[in-house]
Formats: C-alpha cells, structure tokens, sequence
C-alpha cells in the first residue's frame, strides 16, 4: 500500500513531462491512465500512447523533490484528473496514501481529497529494448539536429514513412538526419567523436519533437538504443521510448547536384522578413505563391493577389553571381528553412526555373542542406 510525501512543485513537473506521453483520446482506454510505482528508493511515473512512452524516475537522493517514502506500491489513475487535482492542492508538499485497493487519499495543507484507481496489472508491459553499446549525445546538439530537420517531415499520412525522419549511420561515425514532404528537404550531418555501430532508422518526426520538450537542456547527454522496433532515448531520469516506422525511406542523396546556375548570399532575417510579408498577400490568394526575379544584379520578389493586392520588393544581397533566373515557389517552405537555420547569412543556389533550389548557411558552420522545390506558373 503506497505511502510517501513529496515537494508538489516538483512533482508536477514530472507529472507534466509524463503527461506528454499520454492522450485523452485513446484508441485502448487504458492508456489514458499514469502508472505510479514507488520502491523504496524512488518514484516512477509512466505514460503511453501507443507510439511514445516515458517513464520518469524521481529518486530519494534528489534534494529538491523532497521525496520520503513509506510504502511501497503501484496504481493506475487517471492522467489529466490527477494532474489538475495535484495542481490545484493548496500547499508546498503533498502526502500520498492507499488507504485501501486502488483508493488513495492526497493531503496538503488543510485539504484532504480522496481519488479511486485502478490495478497496474490493466496497464501494458513497455516493449524491453537491448541497453548495451549506447550512441551517446550531447542533448543539444541532438535538439538542433531535431529542429533542424523534423519541419521539413509530411504531415499527410498518405506515405506513412514521409512523417518521420531518417536517422543513419554509417562507417561507425557519419551521422546523418534528414526529412522530406517531397517538396522539400533538409539534411543536416555529422561526424561523431567516437564510434558505435551503424544504424538506419525512421523516427515519427511527432515523437521527436515531444522528445525536444521533455528533455531539457539541464540534461547534458542522451543515450541512445535501439531494437528492430523501438527507440529508447535515456537520461538518469528519464525514459522516452518510441516506435519506429516501418518501410524503405527514398533516396534523398540523388536529388542533391553540384552544378549550379546563379548563387546569392541573403542576411537570413532580412529575407526572413520580406518573405514573411510576402506571405501575408500570398497567402490570400488561390496559388499561394511568391515570385523571384533576378535580373541586371538585382533580385526582386513578386506576389500579385488579385483578390487583395500586390508586394514589389528588391531583396538585398550579400553577393550575387551566374545567370538571371524567374523562380516561383511557396513561401511558407523558405520561411520554415531560413527559420532552422543559426547562421547570421544564408546562401541559396538556383540550378533552372524547374529544379529545386538549395539552401546552405552563409558561413559553412554546419554540414546543413535545405532544399526547396519550385512551383510551376504559367
């Protein structure tokens, strides 16, 4: 029968980032619950939605959770109903008792509130994943890779393999991250200081992203697992699993060439900027589509929204240099990659009116590649 106390604070820190592993609306009811087991050590809080888990451990030894633990014990109670009760005691800690099977009462303060759970026995066993040989990561480095690239996944689930990212590794050390909706792409590689055995994976690029928000950058380093069907990140804290997506991701190396027609140099705000203006007008009308013009050293960028109005805007290089081009494309895509780009510059390269074009940082800090595919007008 469960017993301890606990900084609330804390506590619910840990519930919020358990919490995001878990959905009100679920296909197995059960998992619309959060596990609790106490040993008497530490506290692990679990939770899962199917495609993502997370299990949060918080430790005795932990100054600032403050946890004493009586009892040890596991229950089930329902996710958001607990939080919101957790949030709203009146006091700095909280007392936590099973007073009977599955019934729990919580004190703080001079409140006192009973809640009925349920077995752990319900809940489904996480999948184990082999913890042997981690790839060890400093976490924000991977977080960067992850905004680097993950923006650039389909959201459509008309090609399943098209929402997640592609995550490789190759000769013990080149790291390489990329993501296409088939109208773009971003890549971004790296070479790891030391080795570990190759993969080739394609992660959700959702379960990415809640990775970036529940690891914080307090977390200095990630180990990294895998099985044939799950990834585990891990801390000394944390736990977040997530399911792999199964099938052959394209060949994104092949639309990558080296010979271009015309390069420009932009500062990365200031294109940032104007695009961002463009967009307002583009974005009421039916095509959705900015127009660039480079002609006589000098670039312009054209919407015409019959419906609201027009934008006529000269865009100031850094440098320009090759042959004059008309380019069309849509603006959301360049403003999405100049915003995962660090760099103070960016350079983009245009091969042909019909060719996707290349987005690169100005100052070659990074192995980062954006590519962009153009929209044909008449």
């Amino acid at each position: 029968m469960i017993k301890f106390s606990i900084n609330k604070t804390f506590f619910l820190q840990a519930l919020n980032a358990t919490k995001r592993a878990i959905s009100s609306k679920n296909a197995i009811p059960i998992l619309s619950s959060l596990k609790i087991e106490v040993n008497s050590q530490s506290l692990t809080l679990t939770g899962s939605n199917g495609q993502i888990s997370i299990e949060n451990t918080i430790s005795t030894e932990e100054n600032d959770a403050g946890l004493l633990i009586t009892n040890s014990g596991s229950i089930l109670l329902e996710a958001n109903f607990f939080i919101n009760i957790v949030s709203s005691l009146p006091d700095i800690s909280l007392d936590f008792e099973e007073i009977e099977q599955h019934q729990i009462v919580l004190k703080s303060g001079k409140s006192e509130i009973t809640l009925k759970g349920k077995d752990v026995e319900q809940y489904p066993r996480l999948q184990d994943v082999t913890t042997t040989k981690p790839l060890v990561l400093d976490t924000k480095l991977l977080k960067t890779i992850i905004s680097e690239t993950a923006f650039a996944a389909s959201t459509q689930e008309s090609r399943p393999i098209l929402t997640g990212v592609h995550l490789t590794l190759t000769e013990h050390k080149e790291f390489k991250s990329v993501a296409t909706d088939s109208h773009r792409m971003s890549q971004r590689k790296l070479t790891l200081d030391s080795a570990t055995d190759n993969f080739d994976v394609v992660i959700p690029s959702r379960s990415l992203r809640e990775f970036s928000a529940v690891f914080t950058d307090e977390i200095k380093t990630v180990e990294v697992f895998f099985s044939n069907s799950q990834i585990l990140f891990r801390s000394e804290n944390i736990s977040f699993y997530a399911r792999l997506l199964e099938g052959n991701y394209p060949d994104t190396d092949r639309l990558l060439v080296n010979n271009f027609e015309t390069e420009a140099v932009f500062n990365t705000n200031a294109l940032r900027y104007a695009m961002e203006r463009a967009y307002l007008i583009s974005n009421a009308s039916q095509n959705g589509t900015v127009k660039l013009e480079i002609s006589n050293n000098q670039i312009t960028a054209h919407v015409n929204s019959p419906e609201v109005g027009k934008v006529n805007e000269e865009l100031d290089t850094e440098s320009l240099s090759g042959n004059d081009l008309t380019i069309s494309f849509n603006p959301t895509y360049l403003i999405e990659s100049l915003k995962a780009l660090k760099s103070e510059t960016v350079k983009i390269r245009f091969v042909s009116p019909i060719r996707p074009f290349t987005l690169t940082p100005g100052d070659n800090s990074e192995n980062f590649i954006q590519l962009i595919t153009p929209v044909r007008t008449n």
